[in-house]
């Protein structure tokens, strides 16, 4: 598929040579799009001040607008003044927080993902059954606290293959793996491949914890990379699918890749000698932001954008139960 973005009427040499690989599936998936619809319909509502804790999703340019309209971000519920109405972010939290929102007799909304919700419930099952769970993910990313604070006698943090040799576990025959939904698929199976060299009785999730969306987009990059000079990559420094977005282009073949926020980040030095650029953008961002990225290719020789399709997504997740009754009570949908 050609996207016309101005292209001009004569083509010189170098532009003809020149093309826009557009990855898809990309941007937002259906839990972010959940999230930031519910921050959005709860200002409609509630009216302003709505709190929400930590940003909903890893986009500051998603909290920017939802701060525009009235949401007021905080780190910790101690931030939020008693009684007021608290959305909890797609990423989860522990029960230790919603103990302290009941504490503070917080109105809340939890838009946690539902595909994160499974990975909480699996946390719950296995600890009850006694295992040791071996969490892979990242120190200090807010999935990651809110999942290990489901069960934290039984859940012990794993980033990466080399910290497995470290790892004391009472019981060898009995430790379970999960991991956090926006890891590398290839990075997540290399840790799971350490961990089983160690513990060949390791019990695996009933499914694959790394979400759909994530799996795709990895995948879509996969298949554009070899044939870039270079891969732009859209999205948030502290959105870890973004970010492992740019690495899996490197492994799977790109000549180089980075990770901007917005077009305003490109350095035009990396179009040196350059004739593919592909472009694809995290879960949490907006198309308008990749729209911005492309106009900036097109208006320095890169007219000819073509859409490179490997996946279909169809998923949409309801709202949260809470403000799905409310909006009913309220004769609104």
């Amino acid at each position: 598929m050609s996207t016309d973005l101005g292209t001009p009427a004569v083509l010189s040499p170098e532009e003809a040579e020149r093309a826009v690989l557009l990855a898809a599936p990309r941007g937002y998936c259906a839990g972010v799009d959940r999230a930031v619809v519910t921050v959005e319909k709860a200002l409609d509502l509630y009216g302003s001040p709505v709190y929400v804790r930590k940003q909903i999703v890893h986009n500051k340019h998603v909290v920017a607008d939802l701060e525009a309209r009235g949401a007021v971000f905080v780190e910790e519920l101690a931030e939020v003044p008693p009684g007021a109405t608290v959305v909890f972010s797609a990423h989860g939290v522990s029960p230790e927080v919603h103990r302290q929102a009941e504490e503070r007799s917080l109105k809340t909304i939890d838009a946690t993902c539902p595909l994160v919700t499974k990975v909480h419930h699996e946390a719950r099952r296995f600890a009850a059954e006694d295992y040791d769970i071996l969490l892979i993910g990242h120190a200090g990313h807010e999935e990651v606290e809110g999942t290990a604070g489901e069960a934290p006698d039984h859940i012990q943090l794993v980033e990466r293959p080399e910290d497995v040799a470290g790892i004391v576990v009472r019981d060898p025959a009995r430790v379970a793996w999960l991991s956090q939904t926006t890891l590398s698929v290839d990075e997540t199976m290399a840790t799971v491949a350490a961990i089983r060299e160690r513990f060949p009785q390791l019990l695996d999730p009933p499914s694959d914890d790394i979400c759909y969306a994530t799996q795709n987009r990895q995948l879509a990059v996969k298949e554009i990379a070899a044939e870039s000079d270079l891969v732009i990559v859209v999205g948030s420094g502290n959105s870890s699918n973004s970010v492992r977005l740019v690495e899996v282009a490197l492994e799977a073949g790109a000549g180089a890749s980075y990770r901007v926020d917005d077009a305003s980040e490109i350095d035009e030095a990396w179009l040196e000698g350059v004739s593919t650029v592909s472009v694809t953008s995290g879960a949490s961002v907006p198309e308008a932001l990749v729209e911005g990225v492309l106009a900036f290719l097109a208006e320095r020789g890169y007219p000819d954008v073509r859409t490179v399709q490997s996946a279909e997504e169809s998923l949409i997740f309801a709202l949260p139960v809470e403000l799905r009754r409310d909006l009913k009570a309220a004769g609104r949908h």
